[in-house]
């Protein structure tokens, strides 16, 4: 989970025990709390199931999300969005159950704010002649990190991370809808792992998909801050891919040089003293020693 604010103060905590880089080795977190926090937070409504699901409905009834931990399927997150509440959906994502939570949240706090623009934002259908809405500026968060174009295939856009461990393909040509929905057959791919048939994570999104929501995502995935996870919980996936670096607890940081000299500026002048003054022998006791 990324670091938040303690109840009582302003000291970041952080849940979990060491850092996972790149990011796109984290994986899921165990609660999906904050991926559904940007949307009902704008009063969006919240129903559980008996098995433990959880949907969250706009106020219209125009965008839907669907939490699904006992689905029929690894879809964990499936939002989607209609122009009418009973058409069928205009666009469709799904983020499987290992995708690391925070580019969930990317994207349901994008979409939160697409909403409030109101049905122009988060039904958006990206268009190549309008520089905001061209499908290739939700791939530029990734190139600027390092990523590179891969495998040339005619059928099939696709860039890789650097350590050749994620890639986002973009599939050029007529999709169907309802495979885009329910298949990864989906105009965007975006997965992690040494094989695109057996990955560690992975998302879709449908053809008519918001640019701006995309690109929420990318940014969040090529960020290069590393994000905090339990040991115990890593070793699974990232045993000879990750990185995995121990968080500190919070330490007193050590005082630097303009630190002692403004210190030593604001220090009163002591009184001239005449007497002779005491000082440590072999047979006095050392005061114990402060800490830093």
């Amino acid at each position: 989970m990324p670091p938040h604010l303690h109840p009582d103060h302003d000291t970041p905590v952080i849940d979990g025990d060491v850092y996972v880089r790149p990011r796109h080795l984290a994986r899921a977190t165990g609660t999906g709390d904050p991926a559904l926090a940007p949307l009902t937070a704008l009063g969006w409504s919240l129903r559980h199931d008996d098995l433990g699901n959880a949907y969250v409905h706009a106020p219209d009834d125009r965008v839907r999300l669907g939490f699904l931990p006992e689905g029929e399927d690894d879809g964990l997150w499936r939002i989607n969005a209609y122009k009418d509440p009973f058409a069928p959906p205009t666009w469709g994502v799904c983020f499987n159950d290992s995708v690391p939570t925070e580019f969930v949240t990317a994207f349901t706090t994008a979409l939160a704010t697409a909403y409030e623009q109101g049905p122009d934002a988060y039904l958006a259908r990206p268009d190549p002649r309008v520089p905001d809405r061209d499908p290739f500026r939700a791939v530029a968060p990734l190139t600027d990190r390092g990523w590179l174009f891969a495998r040339p295939d005619p059928d099939v856009f696709s860039i890789q991370s650097p350590d050749k461990l994620a890639s986002l393909d973009h599939t050029v040509g007529p999709l169907s809808l309802d495979d885009e929905l329910n298949t990864r057959e989906a105009r965007w791919h975006l997965w992690a792992g040494t094989s695109i048939n057996r990955p560690l994570w992975y998302a879709t999104a449908s053809t008519d998909t918001p640019v701006a929501l995309i690109t929420a995502v990318t940014e969040c995935v090529a960020d290069p801050a590393p994000l905090a996870r339990w040991r115990e919980a890593t070793f699974s996936y990232a045993a000879g891919m990750a990185h995995l670096t121990p968080i500190e607890p919070d330490r007193p940081s050590a005082p630097t040089p303009l630190d002692v000299q403004r210190a030593v500026s604001l220090r009163p002048t002591p009184p001239r003293v005449t007497a002779s003054v005491p000082r440590w022998s072999t047979t006095t006791s050392r005061p114990a020693p402060s800490r830093r």
